[in-house]
């Protein structure tokens, strides 16, 4: 199969890899980036590796190698350098809506004959409740913690 995503490196941004390969503190990946991109590199001054044969010098998967060519390509050699921003989007369990019930929740007395709450019983008891559909032990911690944050200050 043909490769999608070609490396054509300029005679500029062959200089400015090689500087970062040579350079005495960089961050390893990118490092590791520039030496991809100068491997897989079809230009003229190009060494026109195969990916199979960048990923067994490196020790990194062929996977990766397509990735890096994928990005200097689509999004430019800055983003072909630096690791991918995570795309997953989480959304706020317990929000403005919510926070003043946890609140009240954590100040009253606790259920079923405890002394006190725990966050896992809290958390149950807000779904309980129908306050949200599903919140973590870990969620309850961190509201009522930024909460008391912003009470002490």
């Amino acid at each position: 199969m043909a490769k999608q995503y070609i490396v054509r490196l300029t005679k500029d941004e062959r200089r400015y890899l090689e500087g970062l390969i040579h350079k005495g503190k960089v961050a390893a990946h990118k490092r590791l980036h520039a030496e991809i991109l100068l491997k897989a590199d079809v230009s003229d001054f190009g060494e026109k590796w195969t990916d199979s044969r960048i990923s067994d010098a490196f020790g990194v998967s062929t996977r990766t190698v397509e990735r890096v060519r994928q990005r200097l390509v689509q999004e430019g050699l800055e983003a072909a350098l630096n690791r991918a921003k995570p795309v997953r989007v989480r959304s706020c369990v317990i929000d403005g809506e919510n926070e003043p019930h946890l609140i009240a929740l954590a100040c009253g007395d606790a259920s079923d004959g405890r002394s006190r709450w725990t966050l896992r019983l809290l958390g149950q008891r807000m779904v309980e409740l129908g306050y949200v559909e599903s919140v973590s032990h870990e969620t309850i911690r961190q509201t009522l913690k930024k909460r008391i944050k912003t009470l002490a200050t």
